[in-house]
This record gives structure tokens, sequence and C-alpha cells, in this order.
């Protein structure tokens, strides 16, 4: 089995947007769940000041984040007025293709950073949807 890809993005709330941008997780989350088995944890989360908003997405592997970039992109875009996005951090061993796809979708919501965190250690104990017996 492939190494899973944690990625974590946080974002900053435009002024006035929250409602909006709520709506907006809420539509990208429900239509994520119907579209992509695989994809094991999908959760958007909004800090207690309610100016940042984070994502959090746990991939079985490459490809699946590979897909939900392809899949996910004309979605992405409805946040283009709602949010600035500040980082997108991921962590494992991550395609070329997924690393120009989040720089590219990092360029498109504000400009944020795109790193790679390579693992050295550690072990995971998850089961994509498509694998549990």
């Amino acid at each position: 089995m492939a190494d899973p890809l944690f990625y974590v993005d946080h974002s900053d709330l435009r002024e006035g947007r929250l409602a909006e941008a709520r709506s907006a997780m809420r539509d990208l989350a429900a239509f994520i769940e119907e579209n992509e088995p695989r994809l094991i944890a999908y959760r958007f989360f909004v800090d207690e000041a309610q100016a940042t908003m984070t994502l959090l997405a746990v991939h079985p592997d490459s490809a699946a984040l590979e897909s939900h970039l392809e899949l996910g992109g004309p979605k992405f875009r409805a946040f283009a007025e709602l949010i600035r996005m500040r980082s997108i951090d991921l962590y494992g061993r991550p395609s070329p293709a997924v690393v120009e796809g989040l720089r590219q979708k990092a360029a498109m919501l504000g400009g944020g950073t795109v790193t790679v965190h390579s693992p050295e250690a550690g072990f995971s104990r998850l089961q994509p949807p498509d694998q549990v017996k």
C-alpha cells in the first residue's frame, strides 16, 4: 500500500464573507464526499476568532490527491473571493504533478506558500474505504 498524504492549508477569511465561506465549505465537502470515495478524511475548520479557515485532508496516495485536484479545481475557484490562502503544507511523498497542482491552487487563491514535508519515521494505521475488509 502506498503511503498516505496529509494535507493542511490555512487561509484568511475575507472580512464580511464568513457566512458565504461557510456555505462554500459545506457545498465543497458534500461534493467531495459524493465524488471521491477513496478520500480518507476531508474537514474544514474555522478558528475561534472566525478569521482563519483550515482544511485538513488525508489522501490514500499521490494519485488520489492528483485526481482530487482535477475534480475539485472548478469548485476551488468559488473560494477566490472569500479567502486569501496563506499556506499549504503537505506531509508525505507527492508526485511532481501534485506539487505543481498545489502551487497553481495556492496562486489562484491568494498566493500562499506550498511546503512539502518528507516523512522520516513513523507509521500510519489508516485504511482507505476501498481496502477495508
